[in-house]
């Protein structure tokens, strides 16, 4: 939370409430993918980076593809323009999510070859890029869980060094978490992105 936001819910806390409902309230009969898409549009048409840092990956949450989200930005173009456009991508192509790869845009999900099963003892956990893509795969007994490696709040890459025992937490605004559930346990409330995994012929094998 900014230190104005801050500020303003405790000089102000009953009208940034009614407000914050009304914002909830006003998307009652949109579905969650649709609500998330118009504001990452509204985001850009008021080019709030850190609004549409924190919307865009909410939208890919909520079901949206990269081809969608920038299908959203483009049609609004009569209201944005090329400027606010332009300036979005920018910040999106900053941001390297890999669903917004040049290469990957419209590609199914498939399999991905991470390590050996043996190569990971049980409750260690490995920081790993495979394919371009940051991960962190964490055991427990027979079980592997394969999380990516960015923050859910606005797609920071977590460095390997960021991981504490089992706490990982994210250098840019301290969101923490439990590296063997992958749920946020400080800061916010969004756990990290879990990709399929299963183990096949020895071989730790993810799907994204």
């Amino acid at each position: 939370m900014s230190k104005a936001l801050d500020y303003l819910i405790q000089t102000r806390g009953e009208a940034i409430t009614a407000y914050f409902d009304f914002l909830k309230k006003s998307a009652t009969h949109l579905d969650p993918k649709t609500a998330a898409l118009i504001s990452v549009v509204t985001k850009v048409a008021v080019q709030t980076e850190g609004g549409l840092r924190q919307y865009l990956p909410r939208a890919l949450r909520e079901g949206a593809t990269a081809d969608e989200v920038i299908d959203a930005i483009l049609f609004a173009f009569p209201a944005l323009g090329l400027a606010k456009i332009v300036w979005a991508f920018d910040i999106i192509v900053d941001m390297q999510i890999p669903e917004f790869d040049v290469e990957r845009l419209g590609a199914l999900p498939t399999w991905h070859d991470v390590m050996g099963a043996d190569e990971l003892a049980a409750g260690d956990t490995r920081h790993l890029v495979v394919d371009d893509r940051s991960l962190f795969v964490h055991r427990e007994g027979d079980d592997y869980r394969v999380f990516d490696g960015h923050c859910p709040h606005q797609v920071t890459d977590i460095p390997e060094l960021a991981l504490d025992g089992t706490t990982l937490t994210c250098p840019k605004h301290k969101w923490a978490f439990d590296i063997r559930t992958g749920e946020c346990i400080a800061v916010g409330k969004r756990p990290l992105k879990q990709h399929e995994s299963k183990v096949e012929k020895g071989r730790l094998m993810a799907r994204w």
